[in-house]
């Protein structure tokens, strides 16, 4: 093998990897690694009290819940929390106010009596 065909190899390698990634970010819906994939997350910011077995309420932080380094929280996730912080004993009903962000806009978020409500 002559001795500059792996530093050409290596340099094709390098250029189709830095074009894939400068084109990754351009408007092309529907491909791996475009802009368009990216704005899809849901985010979730609520503000919620829950109320214990012996009718005190506190603050609850749903993000305590969630996995080391997990921010994204939308509507499903946010009620399968609430659900297993109510069917654990922990409290006998959460109840708070939010707001959703996602690519269709931003829209109010009610929590009642545990379920939360679009």
């Amino acid at each position: 093998m002559p001795a500059f065909t792996l530093p050409a190899v290596q340099f094709t390698i390098t250029i189709v990897l830095v074009a894939w990634m400068i084109t990754g970010f351009t408007p092309l819906p529907g491909r791996w690694l475009r802009w368009k994939m990216f704005c899809r997350a849901t985010f979730t910011h609520v503000t919620l009290t829950g109320t214990r077995p012996d009718g005190r309420t506190q603050p609850v932080n749903v993000y305590e819940h969630l996995s080391p380094g997990s921010f994204i929280l939308g509507p499903p996730q946010l009620q399968t929390i609430l659900d297993h912080l109510t069917a654990s004993g922990g409290y006998t009903r959460i109840d708070g106010h939010g707001r959703v962000l996602s690519a269709r806009g931003e829209h109010p978020l009610e929590v009642t009596a545990s379920r939360v409500v679009l």
